[in-house]
C-alpha cells in the first residue's frame, strides 16, 4: 500500500492512509449513501441517456451547436454517474482500499474530468447563447457545426489533462507535501488550482447569463411593444429568450448542487475539517448525482424541441405495439383461444 502524510487529524489511522478517508462509521450512513446514489445514479444514466437518443436521433436537432453542447453535458453527467457512484460505493461503503494509489487516483480523475467537463459544456452553452443574442445577424457564420465540434475537442482533451495531473505525478506522496483531509495522496496547492479552475468557469458562466438575461428581457419588452408583429426574428427571439431561461434553471440547480461541496473544499484548505464536518462532506457529494439527474428533466420540461422529439419516440413506440398487438399471428392466437374457451 502506497503511503505518504496523512491529514493533521487523522493521526489516529495509524498512517493507513485510505482508511483515514473511509468516514461512515455506522450502517445507516452507509445504507443510506448507498440508497441515494443507486437512485439519482440509475436516473441519471437512463435520463441523459434518453436526452442523448433524443439529440442524435433527430437531424434536425444534432446539427444545432447549442444541442451539440446539451449532449456534451448529458455525455459528462453519465460518465460521472457511472465513475463516481461506482468508485464512491466501493470506497464508502464496502470499506475496499486494496486497491492501488494510481486505480485511486485514475477514479478521482474520471470523476474530475466528468464535472469538468460537464461544466465546461455549460460555458460553452452560455456563450452560444451570448452569441445568438448579442451578434444575431452573424450567428450562423460565427457558430458553425466544424467550430461546435472543434470547442468540444478542446473542452475535453483540456479537462482531461486538468484531472490527470495527480496520476501524471502533481499528488503529494511523490512531492512530500501537504495532502488534502477530503481526498487521499491530493496535493492541496493541486486542489487549490482545481478550485480555482472551476470558480473561473463558474464567474464566466455567470458573466455571460448575466449578459443574456438583459437581452432576453430588452427582447421581451421588444415583442411586446410589437405584438401584431409576426415573423422569423420574433420567433428566434422567443426561441432565445425560451432557451436562456431554460439554461439559467441548469445553472442555478448546479449551484446549488455543488456549493455545499466547493464550500467544504475550500474551507479543508484553510482550516482542519472534524469527522462530522468531513461526514457532511460525504452526503454533500451526493448532490452531484441530484444535478445531473435534475439536468435532462429541465431540458423535457423546457425545450420544445427535445419535447417534441420525445413525443415522436413515444408514438411511434406506441405504434409498433398496436401493429404488433393487430398482427396476423396474435389475431390467429386469440382466435384459438376463444375456440379453446
Amino acid at each position: 500500500m502506497d503511503t505518504c502524510r496523512t491529514p493533521a487529524n487523522a493521526s489516529k489511522c495509524s498512517g493507513n492512509t485510505m482508511e483515514c478517508f473511509m468516514v461512515l462509521s455506522t450502517q445507516a450512513q452507509k445504507i443510506s449513501i448507498g440508497i441515494l446514489c443507486g437512485l439519482f445514479g440509475t436516473m441519471c444514466v437512463f435520463e441523459n441517456s434518453l436526452v442523448l437518443y433524443l439529440i442524435f436521433s433527430s437531424p434536425g436537432i444534432r446539427k444545432k451547436p447549442s444541442y451539440l453542447f446539451i449532449g456534451s453535458l448529458a455525455l459528462a453527467d453519465i460518465l460521472a454517474s457511472i465513475i463516481f457512484v461506482c468508485s464512491f460505493l466501493n470506497f464508502h461503503v464496502f470499506n475496499q482500499a486494496g486497491f492501488s494509489k494510481e486505480v485511486f487516483l485514475l477514479q478521482l480523475g474520471g470523476v474530475n474530468t466528468s464535472f469538468s467537463a460537464s461544466l465546461s459544456s455549460l460555458l460553452l452553452t452560455a456563450l452560444d447563447r451570448y452569441i445568438s443574442i448579442s451578434r444575431p445577424s452573424e450567428y450562423k457564420l460565427l457558430m458553425t457545426r466544424k467550430r461546435a465540434w472543434t470547442a468540444l475537442g478542446v473542452l475535453w482533451v483540456t479537462c482531461v489533462t486538468i484531472a490527470c495531473l495527480p496520476l501524471l505525478g502533481w499528488n503529494c506522496c511523490v512531492l512530500d507535501s501537504s495532502c488534502s483531509e477530503l481526498f487521499p495522496f491530493v496535493d492541496d496547492n493541486y486542489l487549490s488550482g482545481w478550485l480555482c479552475f472551476i470558480m473561473v468557469l463558474l464567474g464566466c458562466i455567470i458573466y455571460a447569463y448575466a449578459h443574456v438575461l438583459w437581452r432576453a428581457r430588452q427582447h421581451v419588452a421588444y415583442m411586446e411593444k410589437h405584438q401584431a408583429q409576426v415573423g422569423k426574428q420574433n420567433t428566434r427571439m422567443r426561441m432565445d429568450v425560451m432557451l436562456a431561461k431554460t439554461l439559467v434553471m441548469v445553472l442555478a440547480v448546479l449551484v446549488l448542487c455543488w456549493s455545499p461541496v466547493l464550500v467544504l473544499m475550500i474551507y479543508s484548505i484553510f482550516g482542519r475539517l472534524s469527522d462530522h464536518l468531513r461526514q457532511v462532506f460525504a452526503f454533500c457529494s451526493t448532490l452531484c448525482l441530484l444535478n445531473s439527474m435534475v439536468n435532462p428533466v429541465i431540458y423535457a420540461l423546457r425545450s420544445k424541441e427535445l419535447f417534441s422529439s420525445l413525443r415522436r419516440v413515444f408514438s411511434h413506440f406506441r405504434r409498433q405495439l398496436k401493429a404488433a398487438e393487430e398482427s396476423p399471428e396474435a389475431e390467429s392466437n386469440h382466435r384459438s383461444s376463444a375456440i379453446e374457451t
